[in-house]
């Protein structure tokens, strides 16, 4: 028998693992994830039935086109029906639209730190990442990610608000930088956070879009709306991006029972919004009781905060684990802490006032 295994493509080698949020400990003293950036709260009113009819049909395949979803989306948005495609979570879309644009020599530009899928999708592809350093700030830094802009460039990820830092870009520099993009580039605005965001300046990425062929707005069901577990975004861009979005998806992705919660989530967006608003108001809270600790924390439109941290960001998350909270640590620079119940809240303020005296 010969030893030799089965050629690979040498694109996979050093691929990042995805590391997803550590979950809280089952019958150990940890209480609270505050670590994916879930919503804590339970399936909006009409989901738990939808999905429920929907599990009668597992026999069957789903809708492959998605159709009473992408109906539902475009008289919610406004727009085209062909301007619409779905998939598994808007990190599903986002690896389509890398395996439309880029390949081996070709370049995909986004923030650093950002969305950590990101330099995973884009490897997959066999394309090379340009990682431009936030600013001090933690914000995008737009003028320098222009500046990285080169003939081999075909797609640029603005995540906004962005994963971790929650930091957003506003209007006038978004617009300057799209207006300066070459219109064979994609700029794709991740706007996973949307529903979040309370500062009027921040722009809603479909008005962008509709007039610039070369945007294309990532959404998804998993966090404001509570779908984590059932895996559907969707993408709203000009027909010939869309269409390049179903050619590339996976056949049959988006299962039946995620359809079918995801139309009854839109149904319910009185309520949805009622549950929204009062994540922001914790989230204002947690944001101010950091400040009001001495911690420098940026402002952010998430549904999370970030806390830099450097070399004591490790300690920190061990500490909160042991007080009865799991938080999201990115070694060596810092953590985010995902807005949760109260209680979780306030457990976890405890925790870092008592670990800032400390410092």
């Amino acid at each position: 028998m010969s030893e030799k295994s089965p050629k690979l493509r040498a694109e996979l080698d050093g691929i990042p693992t995805y590391k997803p949020g550590k979950p809280a400990a089952a019958g150990g003293a940890v209480a609270y994830k505050l670590s994916s950036n879930e919503n804590p709260y339970p399936p909006l009113p009409g989901v738990l039935e939808s999905a429920v009819a929907a599990a009668g049909r597992f026999n069957r395949y789903p809708d492959m086109a998605c159709t009473d979803l992408v109906n539902e989306l475009a008289e919610r948005f406004g727009v085209p029906v062909d301007h619409i495609a779905t998939g598994t979570g808007s990190v599903g879309v986002a690896q389509s639209l890398i395996q439309s644009t880029a390949g081996p020599g070709d370049e995909v530009v986004y923030a650093w730190r950002s969305f950590e899928a990101y330099p995973i999708i884009t490897q997959i592809s066999g394309a090379t990442s340009v990682q431009v350093p936030l600013t001090d700030g933690d914000v995008h830094d737009l003028d320098a990610m222009y500046e990285a802009i080169t003939e081999r460039t075909r797609l640029i990820f603005v995540c906004n608000p962005n994963n971790p830092t929650g930091t957003a870009v506003r209007r006038a520099e978004l617009e300057r930088f799209l207006d300066r993009v070459p219109s064979d580039i994609l700029v794709v605005l991740d706007e996973a956070y949307r529903e979040f965001v309370r500062d009027t300046e921040v722009p809603d990425g479909i008005e962008l879009y509709r007039d610039r062929p070369n945007v294309c707005v990532l959404r998804t069901f998993s966090k404001a709306y509570g779908l984590a577990g059932l895996r559907v975004g969707f993408a709203v861009a000009h027909e010939r991006v869309a269409a390049a979005l179903r050619k590339t998806a996976v056949p049959f992705g988006v299962s039946q029972l995620a359809q079918d919660a995801a139309v009854a989530s839109l149904r319910a967006e009185d309520e949805l919004m009622g549950r929204v608003g009062a994540l922001v108001c914790e989230r204002d809270r947690v944001h101010a009781a950091l400040l009001g600790q001495g911690w420098t924390v940026p402002d952010t439109q998430a549904n999370f905060v970030w806390m830099r941290l450097g070399e004591r960001t490790a300690d920190f998350a061990a500490a909160c684990e042991k007080a009865g909270v799991v938080v999201r640590p990115f070694v060596g620079e810092g953590l985010r802490v995902t807005i949760g119940e109260p209680e979780a809240n306030d457990l976890f303020l405890h925790t870092a006032e008592a670990f800032f005296k400390q410092m």
